[in-house]
């Protein structure tokens, strides 16, 4: 149920300490019903660029804890090539469906930014990535983000939640033909509480129906014979992007399903890491 297993054929063996990297876990970036919500710092030791990216831990719209030491296995690859990376868990489903998910993440983009000079990171040099729902709320971001309030009580409120790049992994872009109200919608979705939305819900929390001009960047990467997500879903947002001009890249894999083979997941992270140098590593002129 979990789709973050995706990734896990490529994981590095990283349980112990490892010097290239910093670790501060459990950053606390907000408070709801009581609970703290928390996200990971991973820093590069050495030749960090200033960039940071963050990382969407949600597959169905469920988002777990792990030990860091063991999620950089993941995330290895980005702190090598000098990001400082933030893995952000949300509110997780059944309690809390999409649009706590979207606020959540909404919110850490915000934390970040306001505090990136305590990170090291420069805060107009943000991207987000996550895996299925992770990459629906990346797209998410991407695709509706905003300069922040101004005369919100709450400091954070009043900082920008908009992200410079994104790169999306096998990711939902239209949830209007997901949710129960949808004609033809696939069995499998039943598996999944969080779409559980009427349809007027689902229009406002679908990338693909919010595309425009001012979006981040977006590379997508998708399996040509997913039965969960189909490819679909990235070819037509990858034409909304093409018809208002966003910077997009699409990059199939034509024997892929959902879970990216090793040898494609791996060339999905070389796309990213490429995305990720081309939109953010520089810094901004």
């Amino acid at each position: 149920m979990i789709i973050l297993s995706l990734w896990m054929g490529l994981q590095h063996a990283v349980t112990a300490a490892d010097s290239t990297v910093k670790i501060t876990p459990d950053v606390v970036y907000g408070h709801k019903d009581g609970l703290a919500m928390t996200l990971d710092v991973f820093t590069p030791s050495e030749n960090a660029n200033g960039a940071g990216v963050i990382f969407i831990v949600s597959g169905g719209w469920y988002s777990q804890w792990s030990p860091p030491e063991k999620l950089h296995g993941m995330l290895k690859p980005l702190t090598d090539a000098g990001y400082t990376v933030f893995a952000v868990r949300h509110g997780s489903s059944p309690k809390y469906g999409i649009p706590d998910a979207v606020a959540d993440v909404r919110r850490s983009v915000r934390f970040i930014r306001l505090n990136a000079k305590q990170f090291g990171i420069s805060p107009n040099r943000l991207g987000v990535f996550g895996i299925s729902a992770g990459g629906h709320l990346s797209l998410t971001l991407g695709t509706t983000g905003d300069d922040g309030r101004a005369n919100d009580p709450d400091p954070i409120n009043r900082v920008s939640d908009r992200v410079q790049a994104v790169a999306a992994f096998v990711a939902p872009t239209d949830l209007t033909i997901m949710v129960r109200e949808a004609k033809d919608r696939l069995p499998a979705y039943d598996r999944f509480p969080a779409l559980d939305l009427d349809l007027a819900a689902a229009k406002k929390l679908s990338p693909l129906l919010q595309v425009s001009a001012d979006d981040a960047p977006t590379l997508l990467l998708a399996g040509a014979k997913d039965d969960l997500v189909p490819v679909s879903h990235s070819q037509n947002i990858k034409a909304a992007f093409e018809q208002t001009q966003v910077p997009n890249r699409l990059v199939e894999f034509p024997e892929a399903g959902h879970g990216l083979p090793p040898a494609d997941m791996k060339q999905a992270i070389q796309e990213m890491l490429s995305w990720f140098n081309k939109h953010l590593a520089q810094p901004s002129t």
